[in-house]
């Protein structure tokens, strides 16, 4: 049954509040904030030229992406860098956080291993007056990182879900494969797909399972989902890896015409949609959001301020086969 008016009013709701909530600007490409006032003491950074870029495992196209595009940022602007992996490993990340500390790092840009685990290492570098910028996922504290930039993703979220509604005709039974308990984007993007799916009686959700961001696991769990659901017509997926696991689980079943969505923009994901095997996905600009922050890190090394606020947003791009030629490396032309 749909309810287009009051997803509407209800969206049109939700998104001042959570702007409200944040404080964040958000436009499609890079948001413009209002002027935020400069701390009283700027951070001076470590004495030395030498940013840190700090990420996720970049066996992850889209973690890769965020590496090369702040490396090369960084170097474009003078400065010489070293990125780094944590691999999702919050021990891993703090010894990185103190090494950069002992390097005098100038700057420190970082995609964090957890919303709470990382607040301890922020605040370790801060305290040695060494400025971190977060992008992709926030943390749980605000005044300590400079600059937290990441996707709007209960915007990019509500858009691709919309796309998996028309596409199941707004009936059948799906499944969803959920992100990092740890990570508030694996809940934010749920939140943000239910918002859209439970409006429409005709969809049964039967199946809910974490896969962790992992495409093995995203494999693994959909098998033991379509044996207990083999008329499933659709799956909702936290991110594009998961999704490919799900499509090769799909695939590996004999199962066709299957609407499938996920979160990220990746090329596997792209070429997956172009081939009919996935329905869409809603587009990270992470190469965008990378280079904004290298950008800002060096505006308030030499400035004492980036001149925006803390938390930023930038939108994500509903990426369909109508559009999917338009994208490459998760940057949108």
């Amino acid at each position: 049954m749909k309810k287009k008016l009051l997803s509407a009013l209800l969206s049109a709701a939700m998104v001042a509040a959570l702007l409200s909530g944040c404080g964040a600007k958000t436009e499609a490409a890079a948001p413009a904030a209002e002027e935020a006032a400069p701390a009283a003491t700027a951070l001076p950074g470590g004495g030395s030229n030498i940013v840190y870029v700090i990420t996720p495992s970049v066996s992850n196209p889209f973690f890769g992406t965020e590496a090369d595009a702040a490396s090369a940022k960084a170097k474009e602007l003078g400065y010489e860098v070293k990125a780094v992996s944590h691999d999702d490993d919050a021990a891993k990340q703090m010894e990185l956080f103190e090494s950069a500390i002992a390097d005098g790092a100038a700057a420190i840009i970082c995609d964090n291993a957890g919303a709470d685990a990382t607040i301890e290492a922020v605040q370790k570098a801060y305290d040695a007056g060494i400025p971190t910028f977060l992008i992709d996922r926030e943390i749980n504290q605000e005044g300590i990182a400079i600059s937290q930039i990441v996707a709007n993703n209960y915007q990019g979220a509500k858009a691709i879900a919309e796309v998996f509604v028309e596409a199941m005709g707004e009936e059948g039974k799906y499944a969803e494969l959920m992100g990092k308990e740890s990570d508030t984007n694996a809940g934010v993007r749920s939140s943000a797909f239910h918002e859209v799916i439970d409006q429409y009686d005709g969809l049964e959700m039967v199946a809910q399972e974490t896969a962790n961001w992992e495409q093995t696991e995203g494999f693994e769990k959909m098998e033991t989902i379509i044996q207990s659901n083999p008329d499933l017509t659709g799956v909702i997926c936290g991110n594009d890896t998961m999704a490919m696991g799900a499509v090769a689980a799909l695939e590996a079943a004999g199962m066709k015409d299957v609407a499938v969505i996920g979160v990220d923009g990746s090329n596997d994901a792209r070429d997956a949609i172009k081939a009919g095997k996935m329905t869409g996905t809603a587009l990270q600009q992470a190469a965008l959001i990378a280079e904004m922050a290298v950008q800002q890190a060096d505006d308030y090394l030499k400035n004492g301020s980036t001149g925006l606020d803390e938390k930023q947003l930038v939108d994500c791009v509903a990426i369909t086969k109508d559009n999917a030629d338009k994208l490459d490396n998760f940057v949108f032309k």
